[in-house]
């Protein structure tokens, strides 16, 4: 998939210095450069769009200009990654050139770039999707049972897609068949994205603590592509050290 085949996109990396397990998490060195600088380095080599990382906090619009990388600061109160974005997209797009809005965490450093493209793929292959996203078949089996792990119960439209039915930490659907694990990379169409941020909190949202409950509890359709591997998300020093190792191997 490329630009001309994905519509008009643009991917915005929230991030976030108010990090409880990890404090100042999107400055922290990942092989000489920022975890950031990093993220914004794969959403580029995906080559589908605009990368823009949404920002609280001067040090990181600093160093993600100084990379190279285009910078928006956003309010420090947001109460998720979502409306992060969404103010982002208002002031990185106010005319509403883009089509598609993908939310690439920044806390991924690890990601590879035919992920962030496969998100784009439920989108441009059905106009009656809102929202896409991903997810990889669970094989160990401990994670069929941690509330860690969110699952999606979803309902078969091919292959390598689903169309997500639920959202759920606990172990589902019931029976013989393939579990899921969620990948929280989000492709918007921008629409979608202006009635997602626009809703309160939903029933289910809060008794799962999964905000993408929201979505489906309003009507919003989700399709699922599935990939094969999922990325490293960095919350701990373990996790730090872990995509230092992943990096510096690859390099």
């Amino acid at each position: 998939m490329n630009r001309e085949n994905s519509g008009k996109a643009i991917v915005l990396i929230p991030a976030r210095m108010a990090s409880t397990r990890l404090p100042g998490k999107p400055l922290a060195d990942i092989c000489g450069l920022p975890m950031i600088v990093q993220v914004a380095k794969r959403a580029a080599e995906a080559d589908v769009g605009r990368v823009v990382v949404a920002v609280d906090d001067q040090s990181v619009f600093d160093v993600v200009r100084d990379a190279g990388f285009e910078a928006i600061m956003t309010r420090v109160d947001h109460q998720s990654g979502s409306d992060r974005i969404y103010e982002a997209l208002l002031k990185a797009d106010p005319h509403g050139e883009a089509e598609f809005v993908i939310n690439v965490q920044g806390d991924l450093p690890t990601i590879e770039p035919a992920p962030i493209r496969a998100s784009l793929k439920p989108l441009v292959d059905n106009a009656a999707t809102d929202i896409a996203t991903l997810t990889v078949a669970i094989t160990d089996e401990e994670e069929k049972k941690s509330p860690n792990i969110v699952k999606i119960v979803g309902s078969p439209l091919s292959e390598t897609r689903l169309r997500a039915l639920y959202f759920t930490r606990a172990t589902a659907p019931y029976g013989q068949g393939p579990l899921y694990h969620h990948i929280g990379l989000y492709a918007y169409r921008r629409p979608a994205l202006e009635k997602f941020v626009a809703l309160k909190p939903s029933t289910l949202e809060k008794r799962e603590s999964l905000e993408q409950l929201r979505a489906l509890e309003a009507g919003m359709r989700i399709d699922v592509e599935i990939v094969d591997t999922v990325p490293l998300g960095v919350d701990t020093p373990v996790e730090l050290e872990k995509a230092r190792r992943i990096l510096s191997e690859k390099a």
